[in-house]
């Protein structure tokens, strides 16, 4: 059998390609004209939720048999990418529902569940996540929220979450809370409920620096009963589950970062390169700026292979943790500095509201911040590459003489 020939990292399949172009137009036709009177409302428009499940961008790995569309964790990727081009509070609404909610019912969902939620979150139900709280943000598992099995099997939550997103929007939340405080972390449980479940309700809604169309809000749990069937996957198991469900998310943040780096980048070069002019020529021509752009396209380009690596790894099995991390960390850095100088290159017009440049920048600030901030990007990097080193140079010294050896015990060693 003839080898397979290698492919670029950001090669596309042609579903994949054809998920791109689709989504490019839509959000381009569709999202980018209404992002600027979004943001403004700082509401998201429900003809857009509507349009993005009518255009199957709410069940891109939901499986066929559920009213899915079937596709692969790549195909999502490139779905977030292009509309965080057109507008970063959409794109976000479309990441959380898809790589951190629908896969949490899709992965550790029981069959009953599977059957009464999926066909809903593909066609026409918004989930949220709820992890987060007032003094477990970075310190994600320092939970204060409580769940109390009852002696009809049910359980009962109290407690509060903040900064939690799609909350306005959303009919399923995804509920974290602790079922065994003596336990810490290992007794956090995950819990599946409906918004019209008593007790439970929106307390506020939050005024943001940027994605300010993507609701952020505070929720309270007041005796809020959940029924046995609502348990997400086993009792106990919730800190695992959060835990390998935000290290897929986290590729999902970084494709919304890549996706707004193009978006203001192309906004910029637009300009400059054809409208632009002082001193008699267009700005973009001066040598001064032609490196700009050049070193921002340079930075954006190794940012998306980042993170279309850590898709491809994820879908191969393979250990993604590092990857994903690297590529979430390294993605909003690029966002906020290409969008910082889109503002420069443009000038007067960059700063304004009256176009984009200024909101993409704006939305470029959280990339840093949520589904773990940057220093936890680095301290996850940094733990995993000390555990490769310290086995790497230990083989090494077992090995003594024999290098070749100690490089094979090394590739054991991460495979494991």
């Amino acid at each position: 059998m003839a080898d397979i020939p290698p492919t670029p990292i950001t090669h596309l399949s042609e579903i994949e390609a054809a998920m791109a172009e689709s989504v490019s137009k839509f959000a381009n036709e569709v999202v980018l004209p209404r992002a600027r009177d979004m943001d403004e409302a700082e509401s998201m428009d429900p003809a857009i939720v509507r349009q993005l499940f009518e255009q199957g961008l709410m069940g891109i790995e939901i499986p066929e048999e559920y009213g899915g569309a079937g596709m692969n964790f790549t195909s999502a990727i490139v779905g977030i990418e292009e509309l965080a081009r057109a507008d970063p509070s959409v794109s976000v609404l479309v990441d959380v529902h898809n790589t951190l909610c629908n896969t949490a019912i899709i992965k550790y969902g029981s069959e009953a569940l599977r059957r009464k939620w999926l066909p809903k979150l593909a066609t026409d139900t918004v989930a949220s996540f709820c992890l987060s709280e007032p003094v477990s943000g970075s310190d994600a598992f320092a939970l204060a929220t409580r769940a109390e099995e009852t002696p009809d099997g049910s359980f009962k939550i109290n407690g509060g979450k903040m900064w939690i997103t799609n909350s306005s929007e959303a009919d399923l939340f995804i509920v974290f809370a602790n079922l065994d405080p003596a336990k810490g972390y290992r007794g956090i449980t995950a819990f599946v409920v409906g918004k019209d479940t008593p007790g439970f309700a929106i307390a506020k809604k939050e005024k943001k620096l940027g994605i300010r169309a993507s609701s952020t809000c505070v929720l309270t749990f007041d005796d809020v009963v959940v029924p046995n069937e609502n348990l997400l996957g086993e009792r106990g198991h919730g800190y695992r589950y959060a835990i390998s469900l935000l290290n897929e998310g986290r590729i999902g943040i970084a494709a919304q970062m890549t996706g707004l780096a193009l978006g203001a980048f192309e906004n910029a070069v637009k300009y400059v390169w054809n409208d632009r002019k002082q001193f008699g020529s267009l700005v973009g021509e001066f040598q001064g700026m032609q490196h700009q752009i050049a070193q921002s396209w340079t930075e954006i380009a190794a940012a998306r292979a980042l993170v279309y690596n850590a898709a491809r790894k994820k879908e191969a099995g393979e250990d993604f943790v590092k990857d994903a991390a690297m590529a979430k960390l390294y993605s909003s850095q690029v966002a906020g500095r290409v969008s910082g100088l889109a503002i420069e290159w443009m000038g007067g017009m960059g700063f304004v509201r009256e176009g984009l440049a200024e909101k993409y920048w704006r939305d470029s600030k959280i990339g840093a911040i949520y589904e773990g901030t940057s220093n936890i990007q680095l301290n996850t990097i940094a733990k995993l590459l000390q555990k490769e080193y310290t086995t790497w140079l230990q083989c090494l010294r077992g090995c003594g003489a024999r290098p070749l050896l100690a490089v094979k015990h090394k590739a054991e060693a991460i495979t494991e």
